[in-house]
């Protein structure tokens, strides 16, 4: 099947059919033209757009790991001089890869969704959105032009939006799906310069015309500034991804996210959406391989985001914003193997995370269900025995998240470990650092979760609960009244049990969790060290990191057997037996630190005060300049000078010219006698004679 190329038709079908399924539920199934099709409908149509986008993926995979390729247009937008705008795909082995996580994470969300959503008022414009984030989605990762990325680039963030704030009669949604989209702007002004600045010099939006022009684009400067033009172009593109794969500073949308329904936490913060910003770096690779600069400041960003956020874990007591803090950690890891030009890998741990984190969210969605939409891991307890396969799934997300040998984990992050220990970008010390520390704090805080959630005593059904502002969901249906919190028990009442969710909310959590323990042992050597991605990222003969681990790798078996006498498995095991101590045996000691360490506790849960300091800087900022421009600009020069001042010139005038007119004849016809002698003397100068 060397040099086939695939069927265009084909491959439009697999955005096309998300897209069609979404117009069914939304336009259709929907109040916009009175709901014309039912629930059953909007479900089968959704789900089976994204069966066929999943099938249709999964040929195009196995057709591109036998050599197949498809990279040409689809349909010729507009024509600017010799500009072309265009509608095109690039299919390779990254662009397939994605595709398949895309729609098989998708997939296992519908399913769930199903259950999870039941009761809402809202389901069928949930499968809508979801269905349509699909599509966006699937439009970025096969995208062969910037104009095209950049197109699914705003429309994932736009349904993002929409999915934030589903439930608009909340005040807090409403704040945070705002939130998301203000800060997710700023990334995207810097996304969109750096576009600019590759047009501006390239000429093209086509990826290969770009590349191609790599090493002229690499002798260039930025007009008027100095700046090396690669360099330039690659941090602005890099900030476009700080905003949607939230790092460190724009990273504070991401946990306020966490408003939404959980279905879209596994698909949008977890799996798809975040990674984003991955993809599109390592899409970019024969760029940034050309600047070391913009290099350390991937990977300096990168090893902030995986340390920082992860302690932020450690104190969060809302069970979906514990897996929210991991997800930015898990999200700096990635960029940190960005940064240390070791894409593949980064793409790598893009994979396995997708599958272990979905499995997490969606573990904790089913875990709301049997609490009865409480949140707060300080009110469970002990529901292993009544939640047997959401116990057993989250157990196996947890194991592959913090690393455990053999697990799909385990190959991918102690790949991006070894990765920042082999590079010699400039700041790879303090990447070590991070990402090595990482690995406890990791530890500790999921397995703190999974011990309060599963293991210990039964903390549900007692008259006395925990109440985070965090930790409360509310469907539609419970939020018509603002003060309904305050008459509606969340939680189980006393005497009550949780029980195991029904079938279509524990089977995609089964279908999860098979990928989340053997994707990283079957695809680790042709990903990293095969011809997997030959041809697609490029990695410069001066960065050694991916060529060293290659040295090093003898078999994904002898990895995992050698694991077990590394630092980071010592790392990852004291994290756990920490968390067992502190939160089954002595419980004493969480208390004796919070007593102690009152202060870093309270800089934790004021989360460093990022979202304080903007509310002061920036959001103060942009209020005392438009109070600014209010004042003197609009009712000082606007009002008060251009609209009132020009009415009071005519109201002074007219006062004037009411004077003269009296309405008496003689007066008129004086002054016509006077104005006629004037002209005679203005033109006739008789006195001159």
């Amino acid at each position: 099947m060397a040099g086939q190329i695939l069927n265009p038709n084909l491959l439009l079908a697999v955005p096309l059919a998300p897209l069609a399924g979404s117009a069914i539920a939304g336009l259709l199934g929907t109040k916009f033209l009175g709901e014309v099709v039912g629930r059953k409908v909007s479900t089968a149509a959704t789900i089976l757009g994204v069966l066929v986008a999943l099938l249709i993926s999964v040929q195009t995979l196995l057709a591109v790991n036998d050599g197949a390729t498809f990279n040409g247009t689809i349909y010729n937008w507009m024509t600017v001089g010799s500009l072309k705008m265009e509608v095109g795909f690039q299919i390779d082995a990254l662009s397939a890869m994605m595709m398949c996580v895309v729609t098989f994470v998708s997939l296992m969300v519908h399913i769930y969704t199903i259950g999870y959503m039941a009761d809402d008022e809202g389901y069928n414009r949930f499968f809508s959105y979801i269905s349509l984030f699909t599509f966006s989605m699937l439009m970025l990762v096969m995208a062969n032009n910037f104009l095209q990325l950049f197109f699914g680039w705003e429309a994932v963030g736009l349904v993002s939006y929409l999915l934030i704030g589903f439930w608009y009669t909340r005040p807090t949604a409403i704040f945070a799906n705002m939130k998301a989209f203000l800060v997710n702007r700023v990334g995207d002004f810097g996304f969109i310069l750096g576009i600019g600045l590759l047009l501006a010099y390239a000429g093209t939006m086509n990826y290969q015309e770009v590349f191609a022009k790599r090493e002229a684009l690499a002798a260039m400067s930025v007009a008027a500034t100095g700046w090396p033009l690669l360099t330039a172009a690659c941090i602005c593109l890099f900030i476009g991804a700080m905003g949607k794969s939230a790092q460190f500073p724009l990273h504070v949308w991401l946990p306020d996210s966490m408003e939404g329904p959980t279905p879209i936490s596994a698909l949008i913060h977890a799996a798809t959406m975040v990674t984003a910003g991955i993809f599109m770096v390592s899409r970019m690779s024969p760029l940034f391989e050309l600047s070391d600069t913009a290099l350390s400041f991937v990977l300096v960003i990168g090893s902030i985001t995986a340390l920082f956020m992860g302690f932020l874990g450690i104190i969060q007591n809302d069970i979906k914003r514990v897996v929210a803090y991991s997800t930015l950690s898990q999200l700096g890891y990635m960029t940190v193997a960005l940064g240390s030009s070791a894409y593949s890998i980064a793409v790598f741990h893009l994979m396995t995370h997708a599958f272990f984190k979905a499995l997490l969210f969606l573990g904790a969605g089913s875990v709301i269900i049997g609490m009865h939409h409480d949140q707060d891991i300080r009110n469970m307890g002990g529901l292993r025995k009544y939640m047997p396969i959401t116990w057993i799934t989250s157990l196996l997300g947890s194991l592959a998240l913090i690393g455990t040998p053999f697990f799909s984990g385990f190959y991918s992050k102690d790949s991006i470990i070894e990765a920042a220990a082999a590079t010699h970008i400039w700041g790879s010390g303090f990447a070590q650092f991070a990402v090595l520390a990482g690995v406890f704090v990791t530890a500790f805080y999921s397995f703190r979760m999974y011990f309060l959630v599963f293991h210990g005593e039964e903390r549900f059904g007692k008259p006395q609960h925990h109440r985070d502002d965090h930790a409360v969901v509310r469907h539609d249906s419970d939020a018509h009244d603002e003060d309904h919190d305050d008459h509606h028990h969340h939680g189980l009442e006393p005497g009550q049990k949780p029980h195991e969710s029904p079938f279509v909310v524990w089977f995609p959590l089964v279908m999860l969790a098979i990928p989340s323990v053997v994707i990283g042992y079957m695809t680790i050597g042709p990903m990293l060290f095969g011809d997997f991605f030959k041809g697609v990222i490029f990695v410069g003969e001066n960065h050694h990191a991916m060529h060293e681990l290659h040295e090093e790798f003898h078999g994904a078996m002898a990895m995992a057997m050698h694991a077990f006498t590394s630092l980071p498995f010592i790392l990852a095991a004291l994290g756990v037996a920490s968390a067992y101590y502190c939160y089954l045996i002595n419980p004493k000691v969480p208390a004796w630190f919070y007593a102690k360490f009152h202060a870093l506790h309270t800089l934790l849960d004021n989360k460093y005060y990022m979202d304080k300091f903007n509310d002061v800087v920036f959001s103060g900022g942009a209020r005392l300049l438009g109070n600014g421009l209010w004042n003197v600009g609009d009712k000082g020069l606007i009002d008060g000078l251009i609209v009132n001042g020009s009415a009071k010139l005519v109201g002074w005038f007219s006062t004037v010219v009411r004077t003269v007119q009296t309405g008496y004849i003689y007066h008129y016809a004086f002054v016509m006698i006077i104005g006629v002698l004037a002209t005679l003397m203005y033109f006739f100068p008789f006195w001159h004679a």
